[in-house]
Parts: C-alpha cells; sequence; structure tokens
C-alpha cells in the first residue's frame, strides 16, 4: 500500500476513534464536573457555555496515538518522536486545565509556570532534532526552492518556534469548532507536502492521523460545543503542527499554512502592546482578533467560517511557495 493510502488510512481511524470514543467519554468528564470556566472579561455571549466538558483533547491524543500506533506498527513505519512531543506539550495543558476545573476558575499555571515548561520541552525537541538523522538542522526556504543549514541557529530557532506554535494554536482556541478546524486545514499542507515527499512513510502516518482526530472531533467541538479540547488539545495540536513542520523540513511553511495562528498571536501582542503605550486604549475590541469580530457583531458561527477559508487561501498560497 503506497503512503498516500496508509496515511489516508490513518487519517480515517484516528477520525472513527475519536468520533466514537467523545460521546462515551463526556458522561466521565460529567460525573467528574471537569466544567470549563469562562473568563469574566470575555464576550457575555460566552457566558452560557460555562460548565461545558472541557480536557477534550485527551480524546484527540488518544485517537491520534492509537491510529498512528496501528497503522505504523502494521507498516513497519513507526517514529516515536512526533508523538511524544504532541504528549509533552498536552501533558503541560493538562497541568493547565486540570488546575483550573479543580480551583473553578479560569486561572490555571501561572504564566512564568507555563513558559519554564515550555522552554524545557521546546529546548528538547530543538537539541533532539538537531541531532536526529532525520531531521538534522536544514530547512526547506518557501519560493526559493532550496534548503538551507542552519547550523547551531537551528537550536534557538527552533526552540523560539515550537513555543510560538504551541502558545498561537492555544490563543486560536477561543471559539467552538476554530482551533481543529483551522489545524485540519494545516494538516492538509503538510500531508500533501509528506506525501510529495517532503516526509517520510511515519511523518504521513502522523499527520494524517492529527488530521482525523481534529476532524472527528468537529463532529462534537463545533457551535454549539458539546465538549471543548482546552489547553489539553490546543497545546497538543500545537506541538503536533510544528513536529510535523520539522519533520518535512518546513518550519518557515507554518508562517504561510498556520498564518491564522500567526495573526490570532499578534493580535494580542499589538492589543498589550498598544495598551501600555496609549496608557489603557485598546486597538482592538478583544483580542485574540476572533473576539474582536465577535463584538463588530459577527456570529461565532461566521467568525469560524471566515477563519477556515482564510486558512484555506494560506495553504494554497504555501502549495505555491513549495
Amino acid at each position: 500500500m503506497d503512503t498516500m493510502k496508509l496515511g489516508m488510512l490513518a487519517m480515517l481511524l484516528s477520525m472513527l476513534l475519536v468520533w466514537l470514543a467523545t460521546p462515551r467519554v463526556l458522561p466521565i468528564l460529567h460525573r467528574l464536573h471537569f466544567g470549563q470556566a469562562i473568563r469574566e472579561e470575555g464576550p457575555q455571549s460566552h457566558m452560557k457555555k460555562s460548565g461545558t466538558p472541557t480536557m477534550g483533547g485527551l480524546i484527540i491524543q488518544g485517537g491520534v496515538l492509537l491510529s498512528a500506533l496501528v497503522i505504523g506498527f502494521a507498516s513497519g513505519a513507526v517514529d516515536f518522536f512526533p508523538l511524544l512531543v504532541m504528549i509533552a506539550f498536552g501533558a503541560i495543558g493538562f497541568i493547565d486545565d486540570f488546575i483550573k476545573v479543580s480551583k473553578k476558575h479560569n486561572l490555571g499555571l501561572r504564566a512564568w509556570q507555563k513558559l519554564v515548561l515550555q522552554f524545557v520541552a521546546a529546548g528538547a525537541v530543538a537539541v533532539y532534532g538537531y541531532l536526529s538523522p532525520a531531521v538534522g538542522s536544514e530547512m526547506y526556504i518557501p519560493f526559493f526552492h532550496i534548503y538551507l543549514d542552519f547550523g547551531l541557529w537551528y537550536i534557538p530557532f527552533t526552540m523560539f518556534a515550537v513555543m510560538a506554535v504551541t502558545n498561537a494554536v492555544n490563543l486560536t482556541d477561543g471559539l467552538d469548532g476554530l482551533a481543529s478546524g483551522v489545524t485540519a486545514v494545516v494538516c492538509i499542507f503538510f500531508f500533501a507536502a509528506s506525501v510529495m515527499g517532503f516526509g517520510s512513510l511515519s511523518t504521513t502516518i502522523f499527520i494524517g492521523a492529527v488530521m482525523g482526530g481534529c476532524l472527528g472531533f468537529l463532529r462534537f467541538n463545533s457551535n454549539p460545543a458539546n465538549i471543548f479540547m482546552g489547553d489539553t488539545g490546543s497545546m497538543a495540536l500545537g506541538g503536533a503542527v510544528i513536529v510535523m513542520a520539522m519533520l518535512t523540513k518546513m518550519q518557515l511553511f507554518v508562517l504561510l499554512a498556520g498564518c491564522l495562528y500567526v495573526v490570532e498571536a499578534l493580535s494580542v501582542i499589538i492589543q498589550v502592546g498598544y495598551f501600555k503605550l496609549t496608557g489603557g486604549k485598546r486597538f482592538f475590541k478583544m483580542a485574540p482578533i476572533h473576539h474582536h469580530f465577535e463584538l463588530k457583531g459577527w456570529s461565532e458561527v461566521r467568525v469560524v467560517t471566515v477563519f477556515w477559508v482564510v486558512t484555506a487561501i494560506f495553504v494554497a498560497i504555501a502549495f505555491l511557495a513549495i
């Protein structure tokens, strides 16, 4: 069976596993009172979501893990590295979520605690990538069609990229179906790039499994959401996106295919910077930017749909840059 078919099989299996598992896990989350605490300063329309089960990222990770291992072992192409990266960042998110649900408020890990954990994990990922023959210090440069060897600079660059992407995906997870839908579209690019020869069979299987996990979760996470992925899911997906970029040597393409993540993160940086410089004025009605459009009168479904379409457009641009 060729690479594309195995990757598609991993996608379908992961999607099926998440689809079947979610309605069975939901009652457990309800019994444990693992409900989402909504921040009071957020859009008032979101207050009705308070108590919706969270930590659905555990289901996504479970589906991806089982699918990648089953298809990987069956085809003789197993790579534990991307799975470990996904789980490591998912674990950071889980700690954050667990503190939130146990204390019944929307404040989990302190910012410095989360950054320290991310820094340690990003350092391990970057060093492994630099030393691994399967990854290495080369990156494919968009539009120029060449590989550039970053040498030792690969380590700090990758550490920054890992932390930036994981936090950007985390910020994107603010509306029903937004992060899972956008990530599924981003996966299309890396899946196709891997099939085209930029990645190995094990990489294609992993990307397919992540894409399937997102699609399966969307069945229950789309508006109105029955379950949220929480930081457990968004941090895991952020780790998954950056590691698939590393394995295809296409870290710079995250700026294109994952442009929506970049915009979400930049909107927060601009908002905070403008607030401090102007003594309390706001550049956006609210950040991240998806809340800005909500407060301008867009429905949640409209914001999410437009953001999916924008992501698809930038994925098309990323294909032109190969």
